[in-house]
């Protein structure tokens, strides 16, 4: 059996979240850390010095409730300054954090309260917190919930005045140290809790900036992930300490376009569904415009391109770039110079257009059980369909016994400091995922090229095989298929079957607007069931995947759903991904019949 590697080399200081906190407050003070909307609508700027005061506040008051070393205390609440207040608190009684989904159902939050075995919890509004006492009576360990948008008995105001002035000196864990417990949805089964370490953290957040070292405290990033899971909580909140940088907080996805501008952040820490949105959005908005408009934007789209190819733009390029693309850039604030994304692969065609426009944005890959950057893409290492190559410390390894094509994929498997610690409470999992020699295997398909960028190609838990043999990753056709303006969301099945099928949740406006071109009925209903709109729509799905996917993987029959899969009604995890087997299993009978359509058709002919 292969020894274990060893990681304790590479922590290097600070090596837990308590020092860095604490060092960025030292030297950044006065910048603003934290940006807030209020009633007004404008922002109001929190300072590092302020946060630094309220979690030392915090912190004698959660020791005052008996929260000590290795205690567990959670939050239910989305993005905002009392996040930070308590988790450093936390993290500065040698307590471990546990943030969970403000949109969560009433059942993982108790699964999670009295798996992590929470003492004290803090609670975002009324609403949750009427929710959460009709299961904390089944859990004698939860000894306080703490109201945070409220005043009076059990609220964060009084928990926090009652710290005010009594001196509590933070402790600095070690790097093995748990510093949060981070549940992951999962598409399948009850979360999975994983360890992360303050060693894990720190290092994480530091090979990141490793990588983007020109990121300092002008910095300012405009928060629309959540920090409960760890992609916003590493690349942005524990990454930004570092730097002295700051962060407006999104209000509410409904005003997000109009609360960006005001924020104008430099950098987005985001995700490919926001920029697939926003190009589908400035897409359609010049079809519909047509005429002039609509010629000016191709021809300014089409200079860009040219001038980011070629270096050169000349007096049309700059004049196109006035009039149209600085337009664009103004959705943004005006002020972006790239953006990160990560939890799905952008589609190449989306991520020239930002480049070509002047904001780049670059991929990056990880797993919540990695903490979670195992790769990043940059302006000095980028590669167009990859994710780019390993940060610093990570290693990474091709496992291609799963695979005998002969192309060289396989399982991604990751070595390194960001590997967590395991599943809380759960060995035979921990056991599952990790190597005897301490990496971690990632369920994903890849190939890693000469230079070492990374490509995935697929997911192992989520590939079947057509009764042909041949093997399709649904994910990539389904992520395709969102681009097509009319499709909101969609799902491809086809496991041991002759051919794909698709489920498709339309976008109503868009079909509405194709159907009164086609003189149909635009009621929504018959929309749904109108046969010749379903024809039109899978001859567009057939031509847009023909060029990336091979024709077995295009779904030949389709049905439209009016229900969108949401996290509300459980068919997607807070990240956005599909509960696959849940949604197969709902929507079975509508499949099937699919299948049993196209038979009839073979049948009678």
């Amino acid at each position: 059996m292969a020894a274990a590697r060893t990681w304790s080399g590479v922590y290097d200081k600070p090596d837990n979240l308590v020092e860095s906190f604490e060092s960025a407050v030292a030297r950044f003070g006065a910048n603003k850390f934290l940006g807030t909307k209020m009633v007004s609508g404008n922002y109001e700027w929190t300072s590092y010095e302020e946060v630094g005061r309220r979690v030392d506040d915090m912190r004698a008051a959660l020791g005052g409730l008996g929260v000590g070393k290795d205690d567990a205390v959670g939050i239910i609440a989305s993005n905002r300054v009392e996040w930070v207040v308590a988790a450093f608190a936390t993290y500065g009684l040698g307590a471990r954090f546990v943030p969970m989904y403000e949109k969560e159902l009433d059942s993982t939050w108790e699964y999670i309260v009295g798996d992590a075995a929470i003492k004290v919890l803090f609670v975002s509004t009324k609403d949750v917190l009427d929710r959460v006492r009709k299961f904390s009576e089944r859990l004698p360990q939860l000894k306080a919930v703490v109201l945070i948008e409220g005043e009076g008995p059990g609220s964060f105001a009084e928990l926090e005045a009652k710290g005010r002035g009594k001196e509590l000196p933070s402790i600095h864990p070690s790097a093995d140290d748990i510093a949060v417990l981070i549940y992951t949805s999962g598409t399948t089964g009850e979360p999975k809790g994983v360890l992360l370490s303050h060693g894990n953290c720190t290092a994480c957040s530091r090979g990141g900036w490793h990588l983007y070292s020109e990121l300092d405290e002008h910095t300012v990033s405009f928060s629309h992930l959540p920090w409960a899971h760890s992609y916003g909580f590493s690349a942005e909140l524990n990454n930004f300490i570092q730097f002295g940088g700051a962060i407006g907080l999104m209000d509410s996805l409904d005003t997000l376009a109009e609360d960006m501008p005001k924020v104008a952040p430099t950098i987005l820490i985001s995700a490919p569904r926001v920029f697939n949105k926003i190009h589908a959005k400035i897409v359609e908005t010049m079809r519909e415009e047509g005429g002039l408009k609509l010629k000016l934007f191709n021809a300014a789209v089409a200079a860009a391109h040219e001038k980011r190819l070629s270096g050169r733009g000349g007096i049309r390029y700059r004049l196109l770039d006035k009039i149209v693309l600085s337009k664009i850039r103004e959705i943004f604030g005006g002020r972006m110079k790239g953006a990160l994304t990560a939890s799905a692969k952008m589609n190449p065609s989306i991520a020239e257009f930002f480049f070509d426009i002047g904001i780049p944005v670059y991929d990056c890959y990880g797993l919540t059980e990695t903490s979670p950057a195992i790769t990043m893409s940059h302006a000095s290492q980028y590669r167009a369909g990859s994710v780019g190559k390993a940060l610093q410390h990570l290693d990474i390894v091709i496992d291609t016994s799963m695979v005998s094509d002969g192309s060289g994929e396989g399982e991604v498997v990751v070595y390194g400091p960001h590997v967590m610690k395991g599943y809380h409470k759960k060995p035979e999992k921990t056991a599952a995922i990790m190597t005897a020699d301490g990496g971690i295997r990632t369920g994903d398909r890849g190939r890693l090229d000469a230079d070492g960028f990374l490509y995935i190609t697929g997911r192992f838990k989520e590939e079947y095989k057509l009764n042909n043999g041949k093997y399709v990753y649904p994910a990539e056709l389904e992520e395709d298929l969102k681009l097509l303006p009319y499709v909101a969301n969609a799902l491809v099945y086809g496991d041991g079957m002759p051919f794909n099928v698709a489920l498709i949740v339309p976008e109503i406006p868009v079909m509405q607007r194709v159907a009164k071109e086609l003189k149909l009925s635009i009621s929504v209903n018959e929309l749904l069931e109108n046969r010749q709109m379903r024809e039109l729509i899978t001859l567009e799905i057939g031509n847009h995947l023909r060029k990336r996917f091979g024709g077995y993987e295009i779904p030949r029959r389709i049905a439209f759903i009016a229900e969108d899969f949401t996290v509300d009604n459980g068919l997607l995890t807070q990240t956005l991904k599909l509960k696959r087997p849940l949604v197969t299993e709902k929507y079975r009978k509508v499949i099937e019949g699919l299948y049993a359509e196209a038979e009839a058709e073979a049948a009678a002919r």
